[in-house]
């Protein structure tokens, strides 16, 4: 006599069960262990921003932009946590939000067909990344003997790509995450120790260089790299990193423990805690990052534009081997570029589950596939792992600029951070409970974030038309 047992149905993280309640950690040390959201996100940061596009903002601008480094840190935590929120309310992820927002053109929401077109911002600017990766190698060790030729870079983008398919499709990704955690405090340590290095050379910076970088100016000839840096550097720092957050609070189980909302005041406590949990989560991943960036932008500012410096092109990366060279002997620049490689390929590695969760999420919303059909969504994610990567690459063989992919992307960001921002006011006033929401302060600093977003989003399109 036989039988035969249905397959098991994998468990979806998207489901809320109140079988899965689970109280919440009071206080940061007890916090300390349910944190990752905030640094998976930030580890998708630390790369294209704040070493390339933060440094040339230095390099082109000197001091007086250093404010744009703080407030693009800092406005954008507000917009990160509420959609946060959200999904910790809901059970749900970011895109499925934004779907939600009015008017709908043929039964999806506007802000959906704007998430369609930024799989182009997402290719261009992760192309830039991965290809810059693939650049810094080629010119520690060239196959061929031309650095900068295209079967030079091009072997080695393979060899990156192969490798982050491979980590992946193996599940590995764990490990990755957890050494790019450690790459980047080892990225911030030595950039900061670089800032305070520099006093000791004829490129020492004065506090009057500092006072001179919060007074709130935009030189001409700089908004357009400023613009991308807003768009590109800080915790959540453009609109995929926000949208990713959401889909990793959700996954990391912030929701999944708060429970389904029966109306009790067991759920509000339980909900506001682990909210709490999420925004330590995230106001720690900005403190790191936001010194991580500033350093970068100091070095930029007190380096390389005394010397009229400014990294593009392909030549980008021997640009900013000066800020090391200049400073410690050309003996460094080898430790530079391996240091650019790592950082930058981190940075895609990172980014990859996190696009392929928002592509997926919005294919799904145009009918390619039931999102709530685990299985389905797990064969999408798996495609798109490898889709993504060996995309990337061949839009950086075609430009083969990845500043100038970097760049375009950050614009980009910034105006698909406005749809965001009016997708946030939507679901905050319609969708959250009132009961868990924060206090005057807080509404007063994401009407700032937001107001600042939109100016920002504005004023890119004006200076790119």
């Amino acid at each position: 006599m036989s039988s035969t047992t249905a397959p098991t149905q994998p468990r979806d993280p998207y489901i809320l069960d109140a079988a899965d309640v689970q109280e919440p950690p009071r206080g940061w040390r007890a916090s300390l262990k349910y944190f990752g959201p905030g640094f998976l996100t930030s580890a998708a940061v630390v790369g294209s921003g704040e070493l390339i596009t933060a440094t040339a903002l230095g390099a082109q601008a000197g001091f007086v932009l250093l404010w744009i480094v703080l407030i693009s840190t800092l406005v954008k935590v507000a917009i990160q946590v509420e959609i946060a929120r959200w999904s910790i309310s809901t059970g749900r992820a970011s895109m499925e939000g934004y779907n939600d927002v009015p008017p709908k053109i043929l039964g999806r929401s506007w802000i959906s067909y704007i998430g369609i077109l930024m799989f182009l911002q997402i290719i261009i600017g992760q192309g830039g990344v991965i290809g810059g990766a693939a650049l810094a190698l080629s010119m520690l060790a060239p196959v061929g003997g031309d650095p900068f030729s295209l079967a030079s870079i091009g072997v080695w983008l393979g060899i990156l790509i192969a490798i982050a398919i491979a980590v992946q499709i193996t599940n590995k990704y764990s490990l990755i995450e957890g050494l790019a955690t450690v790459m980047v405090a080892i990225v911030t340590l030595l950039v900061v120790f670089m800032v305070f290095g520099v006093q000791f050379t004829p490129f020492a910076w004065t506090a009057a260089d500092l006072g001179e970088g919060l007074l709130f100016q935009i030189p001409l000839g700089t908004m357009g790299i400023a613009l991308a840096m807003f768009g590109m550097t800080g915790v959540g720092a453009g609109a995929g990193e926000i949208t990713a957050y959401s889909y990793w609070c959700v996954e990391k189980g912030y929701a999944r423990f708060t429970g389904p909302n029966d109306g009790s005041d067991a759920w509000v406590k339980r909900a506001r805690g682990w909210m709490s949990v999420m925004k330590k989560d995230a106001m720690l991943s900005w403190a790191i990052y936001t010194i991580s960036t500033v350093a970068f932008y100091v070095l930029g500012a007190a380096i390389l534009n005394p010397q009229g410096l400014v990294p593009s092109g392909t030549d980008m990366f021997d640009v900013l081997a000066r800020i090391f060279t200049d400073t410690l002997g050309e003996w460094t620049r080898w430790i530079f570029l391996i240091g650019v490689a790592l950082t930058l390929f981190k940075t895609a590695m990172a980014n990859i589950p996190g696009f392929a969760r928002q592509v997926a999420n919005t294919l799904a919303i145009f009918g390619a596939f039931d999102w709530r059909d685990v299985n389905r969504r797990n064969l999408w994610l798996k495609a798109l792992v490898v889709i993504l990567p060996i995309t990337w690459g061949i839009f950086y063989l075609f430009i083969q600029s990845p500043f100038l992919m970097i760049v375009l992307a950050g614009i980009g960001n910034a105006i698909f951070l406005m749809a965001i921002v009016v997708a946030t006011w939507y679901l905050r006033t319609t969708q959250i409970d009132k009961r868990v929401a924060d206090g005057k302060w807080f509404s007063a600093w994401l009407a700032i974030s937001s107001l600042a977003v939109f100016a920002v989003g504005v004023l890119s399109l004006i200076d790119l038309f």
